[in-house]
């Protein structure tokens, strides 16, 4: 090609070019300066639109103490979005005709006989009716699969199989077991060879701390307002199928391509795992295999999962109607992983920027009403205050300031966390519910 065709060339692709270069920049400046805002060492974050990887980038520290920066290739823990991966081993071994979704979780697993209603399509929607961890659950303790499952034996059942929707950490653990009873392999390596391996993923695998791994992320808490180093965990608690892989914004760019492409599923298969769940009285809850299922405020749908484990956030959300997926990590536990993401999909796609709340002023004293203890089942426990016109409280090490929107209604700028008091029939204050965005309910203490 001379010199006279080639300039054109080259000025027709900068025009091509231009306004994805402009929405990057327009996301690079909100992350930098909402990192910085927020207190979160380093991000990684992944776009695809349009059927091509449009961004995929670091920003800030994988290690403050040795001052290393995030790169695409920078390794994070992804907590529960490994759940989607959970869910796609067995969505492999159901198209293998090794398990059946409607196959009693007894067929695979050493249970009570009155867990018998109980089906695989049950764990993978959160409606098993099992819970979650207890509070007094060592995680520093190391488990066998046998050991885990005598726990979860342990735990009566909160509700009939199908009878409701609720998150379970358990439920997953229980599906990651039944893998290996069903495959012959430890659900790692099943994905390893099934999906990492064929996607191109190279990087992703169980998190394991023992070994010498390139690019790995260090993990981060806050403690009175101050960085701390994450706390140790046991190897064997951090090799359970509910949420336990290292994953890179490279591998998310192959990830959400293969999903686009559909891959390794039939699309009868995916069709299944982002369906909304049906209960047993014929309503529906917004939760497939291992996604969550949701619309945007503008009425856009949204696949997502978010995840928190030892020092770090995620979240990824496919947009399928707008052709676009963004996923986030963060090496900070307790980082709004899923507004940043949000925020980054604004950047692409404006409707799918997430709603500006507007405050207002309420009475002083409707605000002490809500102040108290507020305690997650059997999880953990948060003291609310009132201070000056808002609510406070922390949450994961982090100070959280709830501005009132309404006189039961509450938000926290800069998050995509809403919180609601909700009153019994004679007026006194009950629970405070957390959306993030699956629903927290916490009752109050007397």
């Amino acid at each position: 090609m001379n010199t006279a065709l080639r300039r054109p060339l080259a000025a027709s692709l900068l025009l091509f070019l231009a306004p994805a270069i402009a929405l990057a920049e327009s996301a690079d400046d909100f992350v930098e300066g909402y990192l910085k805002q927020k207190q979160i060492p380093g991000s990684a974050i992944m776009v695809r639109h349009e059927g091509k990887t449009v961004l995929c980038q670091g920003y800030g520290a994988a290690n403050l103490e040795h001052d290393v920066r995030v790169k695409p290739q920078t390794i994070f823990q992804s907590g529960s979005i490994g759940k989607q991966f959970t869910a796609m081993a067995v969505m492999l071994l159901v198209e293998d005709g090794k398990i059946a979704l409607a196959d009693p979780v007894t067929k695979y697993l050493d249970l009570p006989a009155s867990w018998s209603g109980m089906t695989v399509r049950h764990l993978l929607t959160h409606t098993s009716g099992l819970g979650d961890y207890r509070e007094d659950f060592s995680l520093q303790a190391d488990y066998t699969e046998e050991d885990l499952l005598k726990m979860i034996k342990a735990q009566p059942l909160a509700s009939a199989p199908g009878e409701k929707w609720s998150y379970s950490n358990l439920g997953y653990v229980s599906l990651g077991i039944l893998i290996h009873k069903a495959s012959g392999e430890f659900y790692g390596d099943f994905l390893q060879r099934r999906v990492f391996a064929p996607l191109g993923m190279k990087s992703a695998q169980v998190i394991n701390e023992a070994d010498i791994i390139p690019h790995r992320a260090a993990g981060y808490r806050l403690k009175e307002g101050a960085l701390k180093n994450q706390e140790w965990i046991s190897p064997s608690v951090n090799t359970t199928a509910d949420g336990s892989l290292y994953l890179t914004a490279d591998d998310m760019a192959k990830w959400a391509e293969g999903l686009d492409n559909e891959k390794l599923l039939s699309r009868a298969g995916y069709e299944q795992m982002w369906a909304p769940v049906k209960l047993n009285d014929g309503s529906t809850a917004p939760y497939g295999f291992g996604w969550g299922i949701h619309q945007t405020p503008a009425g856009r749908r949204v696949l997502e999962h978010g995840g928190v484990w030892q020092g770090f956030a995620a979240h990824i959300a496919r947009y399928p109607n707008d052709h676009l997926t963004v996923a986030v990590f963060c090496n900070r536990v307790g980082a709004s992983a899923r507004y940043i993401a949000q925020r980054v999909a604004g950047s692409y796609v404006p409707a799918l920027a997430p709603p500006v709340h507007t405050a207002k002023k309420i009475d002083p004293a409707i605000l002490r009403s809500y102040a108290g203890d507020y305690r997650l089942e059997e999880r953990f426990s948060i003291k609310v205050k009132a201070v000056g016109g808002h609510l406070e409280t922390t949450w994961l090490g982090e100070k959280m300031i709830m501005t009132p929107k309404s006189e039961s209604a509450f938000f926290e700028e800069d998050s995509d966390r809403t919180f609601r008091f909700e009153k019994d029939d004679k007026g006194a204050v009950t629970s405070l519910i957390i959306s993030v965005p699956e629903e927290l309910v916490l009752r109050r203490l007397p």
